[in-house]
């Protein structure tokens, strides 16, 4: 148990990290350069993974040093972009839905994808013991 909670402390401060690059791209992107809130999260999201996995692989989770890494960062990726999806979800729904504004939304997505994220990768991207 106290290995599950260091690594959920972990992945809480690498999701910390990698939320302030994802927002923060994403504002850029939307307030400076006009580009639709939908786009913008989609890219900065997508950068955000990429930073996450570096992250999650050396950091939070004990991974298969023998597997294949292109393959691991491939699942890596797939999880992501159904995480990708739901934080797309819930931006639509929290914006047009309930007229949130993009970057409240953005908030709340986040913390739905968190828990999918955590989830999915202690599923299929750590090392089976």
């Amino acid at each position: 148990m106290k290995k599950l909670m260091e690594q959920i402390i972990k992945f809480g401060f690498v999701g910390f990290l990698c939320f302030f690059i994802d927002y923060g791209i994403m504002v850029l992107l939307t307030e400076r350069f006009a580009v639709d809130y939908l786009i913008s999260s989609g890219i900065s999201f997508t950068v955000s993974v990429v930073v996450n996995y570096l992250l999650s692989v050396t950091f939070v989770f004990e991974t298969d040093k023998s597997k294949n890494k292109i393959q691991e960062f491939v699942i890596f990726v797939f999880l992501s972009i159904i995480g990708l999806g739901i934080n797309e979800v819930c931006m639509w729904a929290a914006v047009e839905g309930l007229g949130i504004h993009y970057m409240i939304s953005k908030i709340g997505a986040t913390a739905v994808v968190m828990v999918y994220n955590f989830v999915s990768r202690k599923i299929f991207i750590e090392k089976k013991s």
